[in-house]
This record gives structure tokens, C-alpha cells and sequence, in this order.
């Protein structure tokens, strides 16, 4: 599947069988399903939607903040990204979010880097069912800025290469989704290039799906947009470990998209 054909299909699924709530973190009314499945063939291009143009820089920089396990927005800001700012505090922490969670998660024993195990895991036992990553910490939930929405993610080394399932408890459709995908799908690049493997798939799977009621006519209009070929992604062949990249490190190769689509952040 195509990443606009399944965004498309998506969001004509939520607007036609969601339920309309009111609940959540934030005050914006919005339109939701329970549960979402999206499956894209890696082999076949780099999942980014083209109906609308996503800056894919904010991608590159995200992740490897995520990857430096870091949860100061000095990093982000230092390469021009904002995406973070609205929740920081005055000294630009965010408390242990994603970054603190993957890399250090806290035991009695010591703190866990879950990244590198999951490395060194799938290096030394390939076919196990234990290649997870987990950044729902119920005991830190209240110290973060933002509960981890993209909250659990698995690996899977079969024949064809390497995949990965994310599972996601709150996607928001307009906003977030474009992102958390094209975000994961690129993990997935950097860490088969670690292992010296192929990319095989990556399958988003989504619990409460939903899209704001000031999300949904911009966004209605932009899947109606026809869409482009996938770009193909760059990896500095010169970088041997996940830890080491650099936002010039990490480039799409002839990405063609329609302009950006603005949408309110649901505060």
C-alpha cells in the first residue's frame, strides 16, 4: 500500500464511521475510530505522504534526539526545530519522554539501554520474539511533558529483511500520523544498515485514530490532491553506528510534493 492511498483511505474511514468526542489532554473536539492497521513495502520507496509536503528535516532531527536519549530541546532548537517548543519548560526540559525512555529506562539494577540491546539482540539471536522497545513507563508517566503516543514497537529479522510494528495509542490523523510514520520507517533504514540487512515492511498499527474537527476540511481537501512518486532515502555510507549520524547524514533522494497544509495544534 501507498502511503497517500492508505492516508487517503484513512481519513475517508474516519470522516464516514468515526464517533465524534470530546475527551482527551486537550480541549479540541474531534472525530475518532478505535484501531488502524497501515502496512508499507519499504523496498518500494520511503513512506512520506506527497499529497501534502512533510518536512522531513523535523524527521531527521526528532529521531536522532529520540536516539541521543536526550529530552532537553537544545538539540532541536539547534537545528532549527520547533516541533517540541510548546511543551518545555522554562529550561527546555520536557521530563524522561521518548529519548530518556529508549536509551535509559530506569531499574534497580541500573538504567537500561533499550536501543543497544535491541541491537545486540538482533544481532545474536535474529529469529527471537523479544526485539521490543517500550517507551510506556506507567512509574514516569507524570514527570513528561506528553505521554508517549508512539508507545511500543517491535523488530522482526525474516528472510526478506528487517521489519517493524509500531504500535501507537493516540494518532492524530492531520498532524502527528504523516510524521510518527515516515519516522519509524526511518529507524527501520538506520538500523538495517547497522545489521547489514535489508528493509523489509513497516506496519503502523493505531489505537484511538482520530482527526480534530478543525483538522478535518483541510485535510479532506488535501487527500483529493493526486500523488507522486516515492522518494528513495540517502544514508551516509560512511557512518558505521545508529548513534553517529548527523541531520546531513540523512537526505531524500527526488522528493516531489504538493505545498504544506496548515493545521492548529490541538493544545
Amino acid at each position: 500500500m501507498s502511503i497517500d492511498l492508505g492516508y487517503t483511505y484513512l481519513v475517508n474511514h474516519i470522516i464516514k464511521y468515526g464517533e465524534d468526542r470530546n475527551g482527551g489532554r486537550t480541549a479540541e473536539s474531534f472525530r475518532s475510530i478505535f484501531g488502524s492497521r497501515m502496512e508499507f513495502n519499504l523496498k518500494e520507496g520511503f513512506p512520506v505522504l506527497t499529497t501534502k509536503s512533510v518536512h522531513f528535516k523535523s524527521v531527521v532531527v526528532e529521531l536522532l534526539w529520540f536516539l541521543r536519549g536526550d529530552s532537553n530541546i537544545k538539540y532541536l532548537k539547534d537545528h532549527g526545530v520547533s516541533i517540541w517548543d510548546e511543551w518545555a519548560n522554562a529550561e527546555g526540559d520536557l521530563g524522561p519522554v521518548y529519548g530518556k525512555q529508549w536509551r535509559s529506562w530506569p531499574s534497580p539494577s541500573g538504567p537500561i539501554d533499550q536501543i543497544s540491546r535491541l541491537i545486540e539482540d538482533l544481532r545474536e539471536s535474529p529469529q527471537s520474539r523479544r526485539h521490543l522497545v517500550v517507551a510506556w513507563n506507567p512509574a514516569e508517566i507524570d514527570s513528561m511533558a506528553l505521554p508517549p503516543r508512539h508507545c511500543l514497537f517491535q523488530f522482526f529479522l525474516g528472510e526478506s529483511g528487517l521489519s517493524c510494528q509500531l504500535y501507537q495509542r493516540s494518532v492524530d490523523v492531520g498532524l502527528g500520523l504523516p510524521f510518527n510514520i515516515s519516522s519509524y520507517a526511518l529507524l527501520t533504514h538506520l538500523i538495517a544498515k547497522e545489521l547489514n540487512v535489508y528493509v523489509d515492511r513497516f506496519i503502523h498499527i493505531g489505537g484511538d485514530v482520530h482527526l480534530y474537527h478543525n483538522h478535518i476540511d483541510a485535510v479532506n481537501n488535501q487527500v483529493l490532491r493526486d500523488s507522486y512518486e516515492l522518494p528513495a532515502l540517502w544514508l551516509n555510507p560512511n557512518v558505521t553506528s545508529i548513534f553517529n549520524y548527523t541531520p546531513e547524514d540523512i537526505k531524500l533522494i527526488n522528493y516531489q510534493s504538493h505545498g504544506k497544509v496548515k493545521l492548529p495544534i490541538a493544545k
